[in-house]
């Protein structure tokens, strides 16, 4: 479905889902004390979004409930071949008590690209859309109003059938479940340190599931996360798994290079996730004039452009992060500082635009916003 959906034919959708509500809600001198300095993926709002799918009913059972454990039986799929997926997104409150989301479409469609990768049912547009609206309005009172702070919206699909067999599962379940979260840079931004992982890989080669939102790749990053922390570094950048020569992305964030010249390289699709993130700070650079190229980039050119000042700055972006500055880059045999250890020029004017456009304090001129409540 390409149409972007009106308000009122959210309403429609949203009236599908069957609101349950909690028996225990959170109090709200509770809720103004967990909001007050949210910590991120730790705190979750009193309901969840739910839609089922049996193999012979497709997907019913539209409804909000309290959010709660699952009673899942040793046997589920899931737990043994790992069938799921997940999508990570955001709902910001703006000045005039308004909420919305960014680009919910793109989550929707990334979501059942995901789904057709790993052999689980594509849930409509219309019904990721819903769910998300449906639980939104359920815990507005959930979405926090403080600066660059955001309501985590998670949505995610998992093989919930009781059957120890390698093939899709019958029985699969949708959820969204949804974290108020605070300013990632509490602090404020600053640059990160990268470590270039030469011996481990988030994903193989195209054909392989990098391109998927799914657990699994997030799994095989943890390790060599975990050895770049142990060396003093934030986070650790993927090479491609087929060469180990080119640039991929982080554990969970895209990567760009601002040349000497104005143009802006990222590496190209195919083997790395398709992060809208990434897909939105092209479109706000091409509108600033720089030429955007999307392309195979030799770790060893990016080094010595960095050593050269033919690249002047290297940042991330994502959804939970927005745009991260990169301040260092290192692995077993270099060691390069990038723009002096301080954050790019672009790199904040990117960042400042996409958050300004996100919370309401920037013409919309995309149409990428949809209000949630």
């Amino acid at each position: 479905m390409s149409h972007h959906i009106l308000p009122a034919e959210l309403e429609d959708l949203v009236a599908r889902f069957e609101v349950r509500r909690t028996g225990a809600p959170t109090t709200e001198d509770e809720r103004t004390s967990l909001l007050a300095k949210p910590k991120f993926g730790t705190v979750f709002t009193d309901h969840m979004a739910r839609v089922s799918w049996r193999a012979a009913d497709g997907w019913t059972d539209r409804r909000v409930e309290p959010y709660g454990p699952l009673q899942l039986d040793p046997a589920t799929a899931v737990l043994h071949y790992a069938q799921e997926i997940f999508e990570g997104m955001k709902a910001y409150k703006h000045a005039d008590g308004s909420v919305w989301t960014f680009r919910p479409e793109q989550n929707a469609r990334r979501y059942a690209r995901s789904a057709h990768r790993l052999a689980l049912p594509e849930l409509s547009e219309d019904d990721f859309l819903a769910s998300i609206a449906a639980l939104v309005r359920t815990d507005v009172e959930w979405v926090p109003g403080g600066e660059d702070s955001s309501l985590y919206l998670r949505p995610f699909m998992f093989a919930s059938e009781s059957f120890l067999g390698v093939r899709p599962a019958l029985e699969v379940e949708h959820l969204v479940i949804a974290s108020p979260v605070g300013p990632y840079f509490a602090g404020g931004v600053r640059p990160v340190s990268i470590f270039l992982s030469e011996k481990y890989h988030r994903a193989g080669p195209p054909g392989g599931t990098g391109d998927a939102k799914f657990g699994g790749n997030y799994a095989a990053s943890l390790l060599p996360q975990l050895e770049a922390q142990q060396r003093g570094f934030d986070q650790v950048c993927f090479l491609d798994g087929a060469e180990s020569t080119y640039l991929e992305e982080l554990g969970g964030m895209n990567v760009f290079l601002v040349m000497a010249d104005g143009t802006i390289h990222t590496p190209e699709l195919g083997s790395i996730l398709e992060g809208i993130t990434r897909r939105s700070i092209i479109q706000l650079a091409r509108d600033r004039g720089h030429e955007v190229v999307e392309r195979r980039i030799p770790a060893r050119e990016l080094v010595s452009g960095l050593e050269s000042g033919q690249v002047k700055e290297f940042f991330a972006c994502g959804t939970a992060a927005v745009v991260t500055p990169i301040g260092r880059l290192a692995s077993s045999d270099f060691d390069v500082e990038v723009g002096g250890g301080e954050p790019g020029e672009l790199t904040m004017a990117l960042r400042a635009e996409l958050t300004d456009i996100q919370y309401g304090r920037a013409e919309d001129r995309h149409g990428w916003m949809r209000r949630l409540a």
